[in-house]
């Protein structure tokens, strides 16, 4: 069962202002394979409130989603064994362009806004066949790297990775009924053979304040799940007001939020927020980002529905028609500017 909050502007003194009680988007987990689904009186109270949290804030929690909280948190221990290791063993599978950007990236390299964020990382992507996506294609081909400490680390990540395309898939087909298509409306052109991306980075411990892990930013994709360490709080959200809004952990749970080609297939009526992360704690913080992605060649641009059914909404008024994996790629090109001058 999938539990969601959707009411950060309207309770800013709870975080993302959670849902009590039993509102979750069990039924829709439950009907996610049914093609009548959207007349079932379950997932139209869940398609609601993902309506409400996409349009109003772009964040929410996700509970009770069928991944145990013992196997994310797994993920969250190994991640923490591999960076605990020697700085040498870790550049063992140092990200370099040549390796499609996959790999590890030392503390300092990644930038957002030009300035340098204070994290390291695994970055790692859907692997392809060379030449599948042509010259745009090529800046990322490659297999991901995987350390060989600790073990069965790769096995881990690679049931995890599964578990989390498929729970995508279902969250999207609530948001797909949310803004009046089919539950399949992501499936086809669009998102039949998603691509995805997964982040594991840590974030080391502080000793002063406001030390920026990374800066604000919108997400690339479709919809993303964080899975982040239970008793740091360091995820930050700006809601309506321009308020950062911190994000308090809760066991087991995911927070999810919406990126950028989402905002431009709903013609800007879905918002792409913007978030940072500033790790206060004297303690060292893991975060695993999973990604999930419209196909890499797919073109994205505003869909029919939007553009008929809100003419008058100012956010609506985008004429943007991206293909998403030269979006991405270009967006890897500018975080990773410097990664030539320090490897």
């Amino acid at each position: 069962m999938v539990g969601v909050s959707s009411e950060i502007p309207l309770i800013p003194q709870n975080s993302l202002g959670i849902f009590r009680g039993t509102r979750d988007i069990s039924p829709l987990l439950v009907k996610c394979d049914d093609p009548n689904m959207k007349e079932d009186t379950g997932v139209v109270e869940v398609v609601r409130k993902l309506d409400r949290a996409c349009r109003d804030v772009g964040f929410f929690y996700v509970t009770g989603h069928g991944i145990s909280e013992s196997f994310m948190k797994k993920v969250k221990e190994m991640s923490h064994q591999f960076f605990e290791l020697p700085y040498a063993e870790k550049l063992k599978i140092k990200i370099t362009p040549a390796a499609g950007y996959r790999g590890y990236q030392r503390m300092g390299l990644n930038l957002t806004g030009g300035k340098q964020d204070f994290h390291e990382a695994i970055d790692c992507y859907k692997e392809f066949e060379q030449g599948k996506y042509g010259e745009t294609g090529k800046a990322m081909e490659g297999p991901n790297q995987w350390p060989e400490n600790p073990q069965e680390y790769k096995e881990l990540m690679d049931k995890y990775i599964k578990l989390c395309i498929d729970l995508s898939r279902n969250i999207l087909r609530g948001i797909s009924l949310a803004f009046g298509g089919s539950p399949y409306e992501f499936e086809g052109k669009l998102v039949g053979d998603p691509f995805w991306i997964m982040r594991i980075i840590g974030y080391p411990g502080v000793n002063q304040e406001n030390v920026i892990g990374c800066g604000a930013h919108t997400d690339y994709g479709l919809l993303s799940l964080i899975n982040q360490d239970d008793d740091k709080t360091a995820l930050q959200v700006k809601n309506l007001a321009g308020d950062w809004i911190s994000v308090t952990p809760i066991p087991g749970s995911f927070v999810c939020n919406i990126g950028d080609m989402l905002k431009v297939l709903s013609n800007g009526v879905y918002e792409s927020t913007l978030h940072r992360v500033i790790n206060n704690s004297p303690r060292y913080r893991v975060c695993v980002g999973f990604f999930y992605e419209i196909n890499f060649d797919a073109m994205a641009e505003p869909l029919d529905i939007f553009k008929e059914k809100y003419p008058g909404d100012e956010r609506s008024q985008l004429s943007k028609r991206v293909v998403y994996g030269e979006h991405l790629v270009n967006k890897l090109q500018t975080t990773f500017a410097n990664l030539m001058e320090h490897n």
